[in-house]
């Protein structure tokens, strides 16, 4: 019952205070639900008031709550447009003002991404990118694509590298059985886009991609 409470008023309150506190403890009660016993790290290094354009690897459905638990900030996501044709989640990524992205086709893609990018920047939102594009089928971080990249260049938008580490153990994807465990939302040092332009997103990509590693790869504090 409270974890209904929390989504279902979450959906009709789409912005505030209130709405991050209903999120937050969603997060926190399903986390404890699955037996995750999770921390952040590094939350210091994303400023208040700043906003941000938040890239993550991605291995597990824990991984939404750990975000919406254990992140410092208020942030969007970033989802495919057809989700929104899916009951409920499409009136709730609606209702919320979450980011949405048409991938039908090239051009309809670059043209919801410059918007993206111009909602970024106009209404100083931080989004959340899984870069890898889905989860990772074997727990592993796959390549980045250049999403983050691009919104990051186009909007002027500082990039916040996160490192989920530990969710495949709770629940690996495909699989309907959960395990727990310890968890882990590491934040590194945002990333300036300044001094790329488009034309050199690949790069800029590259480096957000180690940067994420470097986090999966370091000691556990």
């Amino acid at each position: 019952m409270l974890v209904t409470t929390a989504v279902v008023t979450s959906v009709f309150a789409p912005e505030g205070r209130w709405q991050r506190f209903l999120y937050r403890l969603w997060g926190g009660t399903v986390l404890t639900i699955f037996g995750a016993r999770g921390r952040v790290t590094g939350a210091e290094k994303l400023k208040p008031g700043a906003n941000y354009v938040i890239v993550s690897n991605h291995l597990s459905l824990v991984d939404t709550p750990m975000m919406f638990r254990w992140l410092p900030i208020p942030f969007k996501f970033l989802a495919k447009r057809e989700l929104l044709k899916v009951p409920f989640i499409g009136w709730y990524l609606n209702r919320a003002r979450h980011l949405t992205v048409d991938r039908a086709s090239l051009r309809s893609s670059i043209e919801s991404m410059n918007e993206a990018a111009r909602l970024i920047r106009e209404r100083h939102l931080s989004v959340i990118i899984f870069a890898e594009g889905t989860r990772s089928l074997t727990g592993e971080m796959q390549s980045f694509k250049d999403g983050a990249a691009y919104l990051a260049i186009q909007s002027g938008t500082p990039v916040a590298p996160i490192a989920m580490v530990g969710t495949w153990d709770i629940l690996p994807a495909k699989s309907s059985y959960f395990m727990s465990g310890n968890v882990e939302l590491r934040i590194g040092e945002p990333v300036s886009p300044e001094g790329y332009t488009l034309k050199q997103r690949a790069a800029f990509t590259a480096l957000l991609e180690e940067r994420v590693r470097q986090l999966l790869a370091a000691p556990v504090s």
